[in-house]
Order: C-alpha cells, then structure tokens, then sequence
C-alpha cells in the first residue's frame, strides 16, 4: 500500500498474477462518501436489491492477460453502491471468483474470503494460483476471492498508457536537485490528473473503508452469517477496518504479514526502510558478506547509476530506480535470493539486464512492453485513505534518518512519502485507519521476523489496538513476505487449526 510506499505489497500480487476472469463494467453517482467509519456492525439501510442479489455463476473466461482457471471455478458479477451514502443511487459492479468446497457437505463451514494485498491486487487472478496452498481449508471452506472496487475487472483504475509508463520511468525518484525535485512532483501531478481523466467519480469512491463495506455486502449475498476472511499484506489492514466497522459479523479471520495501523505516511516508510535493510542484512549473511560492506557496495552502485544508468540487453536503460525495483523483488522470498545475487554480479560487471528483468516482473511489464495496473489501483486507493500530504520541507528534515536506517533504501522511500499522494485530486480519509473492534471475536495475527514489507512489529500493534482478546499474535522466525505456506509446518497447522476448529492459540506463540 503506498501509504506505507509502493513496495509494500505489490511485490505479493505482481509474483501470484496467475489465471483469472472478465466481466462486465459500469458505473455512475459522484458524491464523495467523506469519512463513513461509523462503527456499526450491519449492513442495515442497504436496499434488498443489492443485499438480495443471487450471483449468476458461471465458467471463469480468460482475460488479454492470463488464460481462464479450470472447470472447479466460477466467475460471478455483483452489484454494491458507488456510494454507501447513497445506497440507492449509481452502483459498481465488482468481480468475484469462488471454487466449492470439496469435502463432505455435513461439515461446510461456509465461505473463506481472501484479499492477497496491494491494494489492488487481482484477487479473482491470484486465487487460482494459490489454492493449492489450502487444500485442507478447501475441503470445508469454498474459497472465493474478489477484485476489490478500481482493481482488475472491478472497474479498474488505469491513469497512464503503456508508452507514458514506461516514460515516466525516467524521472528520477531521488531527486538530487532542484531541477530534479520539480520534474518528480510535476510527474506525480499529472498522474493523478490522468487518473481523474479516465476514472472520474469512481476515484472518491474506492476507500479501503468502501471495499470494508462491500465486504459485508459479499457476506450476505453468499449467505454466510460471519465473515471468516484471510487478508495478507494490505488484506489485513482491510480486515482490521472490517473488523472496526462490523464486529459482531467477524467470524474466523486471519491477517498474516500484518500492517502496523498505528503508523503514519512517514511511519509506514521508516518502518519499510527498517524492514528491507533488515531483509537485504539477511540476504548479505547468507551469500557470506558482512552486511554493512555488502550495503555499501549495492549503495555505491545505486549511486553510479544515478548519475549513469547501465545498458541492458533490450536497449533499455537500468536507472537507479529502477535497480531498486530490481533488487526489492527478490527480498519477497528467500527462495529468490540466488537470482539477485546473479543480477547484482551482472550490473557490477556493466551489464543491467539481469536487474531490469526483476523491475519488470515487480512492473508487471511483459515482454511486449505492457504493463499491468495494479500500482495505478494502488495508488487511488491509498491516496483517498490517506489525508497526509507532506511537504518538501518536511520530506528534507526527514532525509538523513531514512538514509541512516538504510543506505540502500532510505533516501527512495523518503522522497516517495512526499511524492506518492502529491496535488492528488481527491482529499484523503484519515491520518491512520481506525481498527478497534470491542466485542469481536478472536482475530490470528500472523507476523513474521524477515517481513521485509511489513515489519512483524506490526502485529503486536494491530492486536493492541484491535483490543484486549480480540488480536491474538503468531510469530514465526522466518524470511519473506508473509508466514502461512512458506516453509513452517508451526504456522500452517496453528493458522489451520483455528480456521477449521476454531482453536486459538496462545497470544505470544512462537514457530521457529
């Protein structure tokens, strides 16, 4: 979410873009919405037309993107309001994916719902890649995902064109002067004019408090009594929002890799700087480098590609920006660690291929020069979330403490807090999202030491503030971006003990 800067879950749904399905589009209303945390736990005063709706399930179809998922899944259209102000007036239509349960009827327990982060990210392309990580939740749960609102074929958000992309990708994210400083906040002016071009009324409209709320709409449309939910990533800020705004409906939910809601535009970057120097010393002990060396070394190749961007095998050039890109992705997983330390060989030796590769892939840019939108979803959601505007002045007193976190990352995740959200034409929400939930039901908080894009503190700050008994935390001593099904029989069989009996565990535990 780019609050906390535009690594901070992409990096998930650029690796599990897999498969997925089409649908219809359209939309209308224009109010905007203003700060709906209300605090209720219904969805009462929504018109039976909507709560009533009887999805048409049907074969998923492929997409220009990827190829349709297998017979076991469906594809359905529904409708929620524009605005939940107004539940009668202009409607947008989200696109949903579910595959049955696959156990004994006797012991369904309903639907599991899952958001795999960004925001926006796919979730009706990405489930089918990751069910296979929850066969034993699948055979009581039907699995069901969704394109939340301004994501993919729920009306998705595009602001730029392939070739303005892929020029925008010059300007230099660290600016060094003031020259360089103008060109970065112009660019970040025009793309949020070029979002209210193609977007319109739906850019007030796709709040992570709205998608909340269709959330509950989902719930009753799929007949479910409680929200059981799996949100990584961005997916558990959205689910603590949930939790905040219909607690008595929260069923068995699990957060894992879980946003700090306590932090700020500034906090969320620090805590990112922290996180990825934190990954990036890890990286550098495995290869057998002594991390402050190893960071310098990356640090002193950033900033010759400052000044002299690298040639690359396409003719494209590997800027700095772009190197950073390059070597995030690979800190998502540890299984992708021997990749980056080719790529970073590769670029000492004069050759940026390697790197640009893995900035792509993160870009969502195929080879034919197309890129995906998820960071054009991204940066609509975050930016109506967020009311944070910062300053250049306060970016510049800011500078030497991200750059004392992190050589390699702090100076880009500082100047991107101040350009992110820039002259963006709609006001934000809230300075940090609202997710106390008294008298909500046990909520698993799964954190993970190594998370190089959420923190594991986060965690232990989403229970506290979740409330006393309802945030119960996991910690697993792990690498890469998230816990369940990376690697620890400890977390799977916790996280699926609780979602499949209701057993939860001790707040504090520890898989090693």
């Amino acid at each position: 979410m780019a609050r906390y800067a535009r690594w901070a879950a992409l990096g998930t749904a650029a690796a599990l873009l897999v498969g997925g399905c089409s649908a219809d589009s359209s939309g209308a209303g224009q109010e905007d919405p203003g700060d709906t945390r209300s605090g209720d736990s219904s969805s009462s005063g929504l018109p039976a037309s909507l709560t009533g709706q009887k999805p048409d399930w049907g074969r998923c179809k492929a997409t220009s993107d990827s190829p349709a998922p297998g017979d076991e899944w469906q594809c359905a259209t529904i409708k929620a309001p524009l605005d939940y102000a107004k539940p009668d007036g202009g409607t947008v239509n989200l696109a949903l994916i579910r595959s049955r349960a696959t156990g004994d009827k006797g012991k369904h327990l309903g639907s599991l719902l899952f958001n795999f982060g960004g925001p926006g990210g796919s979730g009706v392309s990405t489930l089918p890649w990751y069910a296979s990580r929850v066969d034993q939740l699948h055979e009581r749960y039907d699995l069901v995902s969704w394109d939340p609102r301004g994501t993919g074929a729920s009306e998705g958000v595009r602001c730029r064109d392939d070739k303005d992309i892929q020029a925008a990708e010059k300007v230099d994210a660290t600016p060094d002067d003031a020259a360089e400083e103008k060109a970065f906040l112009a660019d970040a002016t025009d793309f949020g004019k070029d979002c209210e071009k193609s977007t319109g009324s739906l850019l007030s409209h796709v709040s992570t408090t709205d998608t909340a709320r269709d959330m509950d709409l989902m719930r009753q449309v799929l007949g479910d009594d409680s929200m059981h939910y799996f949100g990584i990533s961005y997916g558990t800020e959205l689910g603590g929002v949930y939790a905040h705004l219909f607690a008595k409906n929260v069923g068995r939910v699990v957060l894992d890799a879980v946003v700090d809601p306590t932090a700020d535009t500034f906090g969320h970057a620090l805590n990112q700087a922290q996180g990825f120097q934190r990954a990036l010393d890890d990286y550098l002990k495995s290869t057998g480098q002594d991390p402050r060396k190893g960071t310098r070394k990356i640090a002193d190749l950033l900033d010759r590609l400052d000044s002299k961007p690298l040639s690359t095998s396409s003719g494209r050039e590997l800027t700095e920006t772009l190197a950073l890109t390059g070597i995030v992705l690979p800190l998502y997983s540890k299984d992708s660690w021997p990749g980056l330390t080719s790529a970073l060989e590769s670029a000492e030796g004069g050759d940026g291929s390697a790197l640009l590769a893995l900035a792509d892939g993160y870009n969502e840019r195929d080879a034919s020069g197309h890129y995906g939108t998820s960071s054009h979803a991204q940066r609509a959601i975050s930016c109506l979330d967020d009311r944070q505007r910062p300053t250049l002045a306060e970016t510049r007193k800011r500078l030497a403490r991200f750059e004392k976190i992190s050589p390699v990352f702090g100076d880009y995740l500082g100047w991107d807090a101040a350009g992110w959200c820039h002259d963006w034409p709609v006001a934000g929400q809230f300075d940090t999202p609202e997710v106390s939930a008294p008298g909500a039901d046990p909520i698993l908080l799964v954190g993970n030491t190594g998370d190089p894009a959420t923190p594991y503190e986060g965690a232990r700050r989403m229970a506290d503030e979740l409330g006393k008994g309802v945030g119960v935390e996991l910690t697993w001593k792990g690498e890469g971006h998230g816990a369940y099904g990376s690697g620890s029989d400890c977390v799977d069989a916790t996280v699926d003990s609780y979602l499949l009996s209701g057993t939860v565990p001790k707040d504090g535990k520890v898989c090693s």
